[in-house]
């Protein structure tokens, strides 16, 4: 499907902007894959990390922010993979307008350019803080989740399509738990700090996150929400898996944390469908077609709910140290 295809991701320089383009000149022959983003740093450090490719890589320098420059950058381009966002939920709470300019106004830039230059299809990565937000950062993405369902009523029958990929904080990915235990470990400490002791997550690597949204790509006919079956994990045994032994105090909650992580909440149940690796979330427009459906799934049962708290799949200790030792995460 990417054959011959020119991708743009927004927010290119990330954990996931890296491994999409490893994953994608290995599998797949793009015309080109176009970075944008707007720190020149990361994209001069992204540049020599993958001179080989040059002749399908481009660099542009922009912010979601700028509709005008989202339109020049977006010439030509078939798929759009929107990764860009403010996520750090802190930073969210302290800097609420920044938030809306960027996850929120920006989507909005993605959409209506994405509109004017006839592109095929976007896929907006999403996050299991728009599920019944607590926090501003989970608020502004709920939003943008329903800004980029709601587009396909823009399109037409045979104009841009747009889906949501969800899933929750990446194995390894800047943000997530691991990196910031290895730090800790890494000086030579002895303790790792535990927020809550019933705490669980949800565990999905890059190349799986990456894999999903390619399968949104092919299948998605407009409006979706796409969600990998995966694994959960308490975090305790996740510090005993990095640190065996360790001791583990717990230091408390943060402002917006929550301690389950939420995919499919009971109120989507009604039009969430299984399939083997994954569930879809229909959207609930008037001009959403059942016959739009795609064959395979199964419709789940009312009040059904997935969440890493009651998930069927469990990783043990060994488990853990098992993928982490496949190195199957990112570091960036």
């Amino acid at each position: 499907m990417l054959n011959d295809k020119t991708i743009l991701i927004t927010g290119g320089t990330g954990s996931f902007g890296h491994h999409f383009v490893d994953y994608v000149v290995k599998h797949y022959n793009p015309k080109k894959i176009i970075i944008y983003s707007r720190d020149e740093f990361k994209q001069f450090n992204m540049r020599n990390q993958y001179k080989e490719y040059d002749d399908i890589l481009r660099f542009f320098i922009g912010d979601v922010r700028d509709k005008d420059r989202l339109y020049r950058a977006l010439n030509g381009v078939d798929y759009v993979i929107h990764a860009a966002a403010l996520k750090q939920v802190p930073a969210c709470e302290y800097n609420p307008i920044e938030a809306i300019k960027t996850n929120i106004n920006g989507a909005c830039n993605v959409i209506e350019a994405s509109l004017d230059r006839d592109v095929k299809k976007i896929i907006a990565l999403s996050t299991d803080k728009a599920v019944s937000p607590i926090n501003l950062y989970g608020s502004t993405k709920m939003v943008s989740d329903k800004l980029f369902s709601a587009a396909n009523a823009y399109s037409g029958n045979d104009g841009t399509r747009f889906a949501v990929v969800r899933y929750g904080n990446v194995a390894g990915s800047r943000g997530s738990v691991i990196p910031f235990f290895q730090s800790i470990i890494d000086k030579g400490e002895i303790k790792l700090p535990i927020t809550d002791y019933r705490m669980t997550r949800f565990w999905i690597s890059l190349e799986d996150g990456v894999k999903l949204v390619i399968k949104a790509l092919e299948e998605a006919r407009g409006g979706e929400t796409f969600i990998s079956k995966i694994p959960s994990f308490k975090i305790t045994d996740l510090a005993q898996a990095m640190l065996p032994g360790c001791e583990m105090p717990e230091v408390g909650i943060r402002e917006g944390e929550k301690l389950h992580e939420v995919m499919v909440p009971a109120e989507d149940s009604f039009r969430t469908y299984e399939y083997d690796r994954h569930y879809i979330i229909y959207p609930n427009y008037d001009w959403w077609r059942d016959g739009d459906i795609i064959p395979g799934g199964k419709l789940v049962e009312p009040g059904f709910v997935y969440s890493s708290e009651t998930n069927k799949e469990w990783l043990t200790v060994e488990d853990i140290q098992r993928l982490l030792k496949k190195d199957i995460y990112y570091h960036n």
